[in-house]
């Protein structure tokens, strides 16, 4: 027979309404995304506390498995949408642990025996950030993808290859394409950073200094599929807000680098310039100019970048003065963290959109040439013949009218070594994208793998 359960919050019933509604916060809100997560990680609480020897079981086997299969029946409620966080309950936590109780009676009411909010949000947020960085990989590969599919699809047209914004060099579609794509590809490489610190368990360390119970924090890892524990109770709780700086700097490293793409595409799609035309449908109109068609979706991109340096920003200011230990101030790092990821995310979709509907105007970027574009590749044949560089270079200089008879498109053909104009390896890109994305998805199986064994879900 279950018990009956009062609405009243479980730690703070006492506490001024208005004080409570304003230590809550977005909470109610944002855990949402990590009711599975936390379903999850109580799971592999239950699971450890139903093997711990002792000489009176605090949870048994059997109530461990009525446990889990109660909270995998609330994590495929959160899928569907249909969980519900109230504002009394606080956070997720309470919520689940409330449902539990309300359908397992005082089973329900072991299920935090050993654990502290501290150490269980520091699990949820961990496994939430896996499961988003992941996602979130794929989706800054799709983009590359995008990008050396248009450069493929353009080859060797030329493109002025610029610096300072003034015409410098030949360059190529191709080239400029997939420069962009490789620059973003390397983004990953802070995404990864970010994960391998989300994926440290810090479970079982309470609030930060223990408990007098045999916790297997050891098991516990191994259930929830995170690479090792943190090792110190006390490192575990001051490890909270570390991932989500983390995050959003690899986040705002990678905004950074879309931002520059964006700029490039507002700039080359100008009528000055006319090397790129932008989707129509991508772009929008004017309340009183009737013939105006804009690039607002790219100007906001700027924006976006932004707007998460700012996230990042706050959240290193939330941690750089924190004493030891938790502190409330680490509340604030969940809503930062996951702005930081929607807007990021959504900005990767948009741009892979985008550069899949872009068009090439071939002769606008022939005509961009101006003889003084050819100075260095000249200068450089010279040299080929016999001229020392300095020569070549004071030869070209002094006569760049000669520099009108050289053509663009040989200028994209000369050039041959690794990574110009006409020695982009196709390959190394496929190669490289085909590896990422299998990472990506063995590490996402391992993670449903957990979750489906601990859940059922």
């Amino acid at each position: 027979m279950k018990n009956s359960t009062t609405k009243k919050t479980i730690t703070d019933n006492t506490v001024d309404p208005d004080i409570l509604s304003y230590t809550v916060g977005e909470d109610p809100v944002l855990d949402k995304a990590l009711t599975v997560w936390d379903c999850m990680g109580t799971a592999a609480h239950v699971t450890m506390l139903s093997e711990m020897k002792l000489p009176r079981s605090i949870v048994t086997k059997a109530e461990a498995a009525k446990v889990r299969k109660a909270l995998g029946a609330v994590a495929a409620e959160a899928m569907r949408g249909e969980f519900e966080i109230r504002v009394d309950d606080q956070d997720v936590h309470m919520a689940v642990e409330r449902v539990l109780t309300e359908r397992l009676g005082d089973l329900g009411k072991k299920i935090h025996t050993g654990r502290s909010r501290n150490d269980q949000v520091a699990v949820d947020v961990r496994l939430h950030m896996k499961d988003e960085i992941l996602s979130a990989e794929t989706e800054t590969v799709e983009l590359a993808k995008a990008l050396s599919r248009f450069g493929a699809k353009w080859g060797a047209i030329p493109l002025v290859g610029r610096t300072h914004l003034q015409p410098a060099m030949p360059s190529s579609v191709e080239m400029w394409a997939t420069g962009h794509a490789e620059m973003i590809a390397d983004q990953i490489e802070n995404l990864e950073a970010a994960y391998r610190l989300a994926d440290i368990n810090p479970l079982g360390s309470a609030a930060g200094y223990g408990v007098p119970l045999p916790l297997d924090r050891q098991r516990t890892t191994a259930l929830l599929g995170f690479r090792r524990t943190i090792h110190n109770c006390f490192a575990a709780s001051m490890a909270r807000g570390e991932c989500e700086l983390a995050l959003l700097s690899a986040l705002s490293q990678l905004m950074a680098v879309l931002s520059r793409l964006a700029q490039d595409l507002i700039i080359f799609s100008m009528p000055e310039f006319r090397y790129f035309t932008l989707p129509r449908e991508y772009c929008t109109g004017s309340s009183i100019m009737p013939q105006k068609f804009n690039p607002d979706v790219l100007e906001l991109i700027r924006s976006k970048a932004a707007q998460v340096l700012g996230l990042q920003t706050a959240s290193a200011s939330l941690l750089h003065a924190m004493p030891g230990g938790y502190n409330r101030d680490l509340q604030d790092c969940k809503w930062l963290y996951m702005k930081g990821l929607e807007i990021t995310r959504t900005t990767l979709r948009i741009l892979a959109k985008v550069v899949d509907g872009l068009g090439v105007n071939a002769e606008s970027c022939r005509a961009a040439f101006s003889p003084g574009v050819f100075a260095t590749d000249v200068a450089l044949r010279k040299v080929a013949e016999g001229m020392p560089w300095r020569d070549a270079y004071h030869d070209v200089r002094d006569h760049l009218e000669r520099l009108g008879e050289e053509n663009a498109d040989d200028a994209v053909r000369a050039k041959k070594h690794e990574g110009t104009t006409l020695g982009i390896d196709r390959k190394v890109y496929a190669a490289r994208f085909a590896e990422i994305a299998k990472g990506v998805k063995a590490r996402q199986a391992a993670l449903a793998k957990c979750r489906k064994a601990l859940l059922g879900v």
